[in-house]
């Protein structure tokens, strides 16, 4: 693989709490690369650093060969982001926020308005240049947010948490229009996210926990690795069932949550050994076949949480 993206033993630090421990990761040009992970996984700092907003505590950040250190603002000029929060001034129309965005770039004059001409065009949002943008759904701010991010026609955008403040039909229009972009463009896009259905979009995703990576590659080959069916298992006493389970089973259960999973290949068949095995330990059963969060709580122990952490 021809990275684009280089990621070496990143580590960073919010002073006495360390929010990056050792990443490794490399991203693929023309790649949709997503960074999974909860809130307080460490993504958002990976993000910061990626758009050059400080440097890494430790470690070393390569984009194109520009090394984030030493060659910042020729970098900048090789990656587009797309902000989780708004960006756009709502008071200025379509063509007013994103001409701003290239006099930002050294655009100017005829290249200048050929080139939002052209983004307004691409995007779908031509018709709606002259509108003020508090006007806009929030799928076609997305959009005016896409356009201000590619005008100077990136090689990687970088975009945290697309899908905020989007119904699930403008979900749908925006990873529509990342895919034309990525086949279109050849761009490489990288998208940050704790939603498990935006993940499912990426080529390949490095899910991150508490400041590591736990595991890189596609969604469907990791969801692979749990090797079969997914049950569920609701019980008076978990820690007890479990020990039970793995010694007259030989089947490792995982505590998660007051309930215990396993993983096994044949999960319709092992329903029945239970219920035998266990009489009246079990109440309830669920079964269904791995998620991406099912591969997470294979690495980590645990489902993902909802503090808001940096």
């Amino acid at each position: 693989m021809n990275p684009i993206v280089d990621i070496q033993n990143v580590s960073h630090r919010y002073k006495t709490r360390e929010a990056l421990k050792g990443v490794n990761l490399s991203i693929g040009r023309g790649e949709i690369f997503g960074l999974l992970g909860p809130n307080g996984s460490g993504k958002t700092t990976l993000f910061r650093i990626l758009s050059t907003f400080f440097d890494p505590t430790e470690g070393s950040v390569k984009v194109e060969d520009l090394d984030l250190r030493t060659d910042a603002p020729k970098l900048r000029k090789k990656i587009g982001v797309v902000f989780q929060a708004p960006s756009l001034d709502a008071r200025l129309t379509v063509r007013e926020n994103i001409t701003f965005q290239g006099s930002l770039y050294g655009l100017a004059g005829k290249e200048l308005h050929t080139r939002v001409q052209s983004m307004m065009a691409r995007l779908g949002i031509a018709d709606r240049a002259a509108e003020l943008v508090q006007r806009l759904s929030g799928g076609l701010k997305r959009r005016v947010e896409l356009a201000k991010g590619l005008l100077h026609n990136p090689a990687l955008l970088i975009l945290d948490e697309p899908s905020t403040g989007l119904d699930p039909g403008a979900r749908i229009d925006l990873w529509k229009y990342l895919k034309e972009l990525r086949e279109k463009e050849k761009i490489t896009i990288l998208v940050t996210t704790h939603l498990m259905e935006e993940a499912e979009h990426c080529d390949r995703l490095a899910i991150l926990n508490e400041g590591k990576v736990v595991v890189i590659g596609s969604p469907h080959n990791l969801k692979k690795e749990i090797g079969g069916d997914i049950l569920h298992i609701q019980t008076q006493d978990a820690a007890e069932l479990a020990r039970q389970i793995e010694h007259k089973m030989k089947i490792k259960a995982i505590h998660v949550n007051g309930m215990l999973q396993i993983e096994h290949t044949d999960g319709h068949k092992l329903i029945a050994s239970l219920i035998e095995n266990f009489p009246g330990k079990i109440d309830a059963v669920t079964f269904r076949k791995p998620t991406l969060e099912d591969v997470f709580v294979h690495k980590t122990g645990h489902r993902f949480w909802t503090e808001d952490v940096l």
